[in-house]
């Protein structure tokens, strides 16, 4: 048998480990031993976890996702609401209307994230998805590469994403600021609410069926109050004429795996609301 790619294997395995810790086992309509698929995944992070040691691969910090109770609501700016009457822009518009917004970022010095910034981070995906997910900033690999989320994060929501039947190219992917915080902290007040509007406006123009925010920070600053995530999760908010639904960050899955079922179970509602397909439990 071919040797596989150690990217390609590390990918799949990735893949594996999310379906296994959500407990889809069920594949091309074939069942997969739950068993086999766990020792699979056992034998084979050993064998990354050497690999990453030699390459050097430097600790991953993610980025604390809880809130406390008695945390104040940030001060936030004032953010117009479409009127319900504002014309849709047509589909082959969006990504035209999209560049303007970008355009308007421009080489953005407008907070102080902007003097440890190599790339902004702008947005990826389809401008017509009908799914969008907000997450909370960029981090170093964001910030070298330009794009949202494509570390070890972004390969879980890649994998989150596929959960659900879909492709990364399908939806519409943005973070709360376009510039990555000191150390991937999370963004100062003042940081998310000067960023805040270009996302907003992302949104009225995309206008997706179902926004997911992944965190407490995207959801504090789509909603505008600040509470645990528990308040939150399991429920369909409205928001900007769409439909918003809260879950755990990817980094923070990343520190607890354990809680990947109950984000599974926050996409699951996304599905719903999607008219996708969601798979029944093995």
């Amino acid at each position: 048998m071919p040797a596989i790619d150690p990217t390609l294997r590390e990918a799949l395995v990735a893949r594996l480990r999310f379906y296994h810790d959500i407990g889809v086992t069920d594949f091309y309509r074939r069942p997969v031993d739950p068993a086999l698929m766990a020792a699979a995944i056992e034998t084979t992070d050993s064998e990354i976890q050497v690999s990453e040691s030699i390459a050097g691969a430097p600790a991953f910090v993610p980025q604390v996702d809880s809130v406390e109770e008695n945390e104040p609501i940030p001060p936030r700016m004032p953010i117009a609401t479409p009127p319900a009457v504002l014309a849709e822009i047509k589909p082959a518009d969006k990504a035209a209307a999209l560049q303007l917004i970008l355009e308007d970022i421009g080489d953005c010095t407008r907070c102080a994230l902007h003097k440890g910034r190599n790339k902004l981070v702008f947005a990826d995906g389809s401008p017509n998805a009908r799914l969008m997910f907000v997450g909370e900033g960029p981090g170093a690999d964001e910030d070298a590469q330009g794009l949202p989320f494509v570390g070890r994060a972004g390969q879980l929501l890649n994998n989150m994403i596929a959960a659900m039947g879909l492709k990364r190219e399908d939806v519409y992917i943005a973070n709360v600021v376009k510039c990555r915080p000191p150390g991937n902290r999370t963004p100062e007040p003042e940081e998310a609410n000067t960023c805040s509007p270009f996302l907003f406006r992302q949104i009225d123009v995309v206008r997706p069926e179902v926004l997911v925010a992944l965190g407490a920070t995207a959801a504090t600053y789509l909603l505008g109050q600040r509470q645990p995530l528990a308040g939150l999760r399991g429920r369909v908010h409205s928001f900007r004429g769409t439909k918003l639904i809260v879950t755990y960050h990817p980094a923070f899955l990343l520190r607890d795996p354990r809680q990947k079922k109950e984000a599974w179970a926050d996409l699951q509602i996304a599905m719903r609301e999607l008219g996708l397909k969601v798979p029944e439990r093995s």
